[in-house]
């Protein structure tokens, strides 16, 4: 009586063989329960089916020759690599890298304290820097000019005259500066 099984993946298989989905989307084979021992395929797999008619069928004399043997995939060799030199290596590159982050960081850390000063310099020097314009605007005024001029005994002058460049022609009259000249602190220490 053949009774038709389903398995999991909706394959139906005959006589109580069992048919399994391919776990990679590959070829599946299940054995059959004839004598040949043939397998079933499916899909594009590169086995084919054994013929069980008797011309195809090698019948292998024990006396004449040997059976050739099974191929087997045969594990790969074992490495052996030395753990010590690795490890070492190993080792080396984390404490390298420790040192070389320490390293950094401390280099950072000295350009911070160096760049404050720096800053702090440079906040000192504006506001001397102010200072000074301030003064400079203080000495340009047209009133300590005249002032200073006056101690230095110098005297205002008329209106004054120009010279045209390019024919030499003079416009205006110049005239000599009159008033009292200012008695500096030199001309006194030599009139007494």
């Amino acid at each position: 009586m053949n009774v038709e099984k389903r398995d999991r993946s909706g394959q139906v298989g005959q006589r109580g063989a069992r048919v399994g989905a391919p776990r990679s989307g590959g070829r599946t084979a299940a054995r059959r329960s004839n004598p040949s021992g043939g397998y079933v395929t499916q899909g594009s797999a590169a086995l084919q089916e054994q013929s069980t008619t008797q011309d195809s069928v090698r019948v292998w004399d024990s006396s004449a020759e040997p059976a050739p043997p099974r191929l087997r995939v045969a594990p790969p060799a074992p490495v052996s690599v030395p753990r010590a030199p690795f490890i070492a290596m190993i080792l080396v590159v984390v404490v390298g890298g420790v040192l070389g982050v320490l390293l950094v960081n401390t280099k950072i850390n000295e350009n911070a304290v160096r760049i404050g000063t720096l800053q702090q310099q440079q906040s000192n020097l504006d506001l001397q820097e102010q200072q000074l314009e301030k003064e400079i605007a203080q000495y340009e005024a047209p009133n300590n000019l005249a002032a200073q001029a006056r101690k230095l005994g110098l005297v205002e002058s008329g209106p004054p005259a120009f010279i045209r460049l390019p024919d030499g022609r003079i416009i205006g009259v110049p005239q000599p500066a009159t008033g009292e000249p200012a008695i500096t602190s030199s001309q006194q220490g030599a009139g007494e």
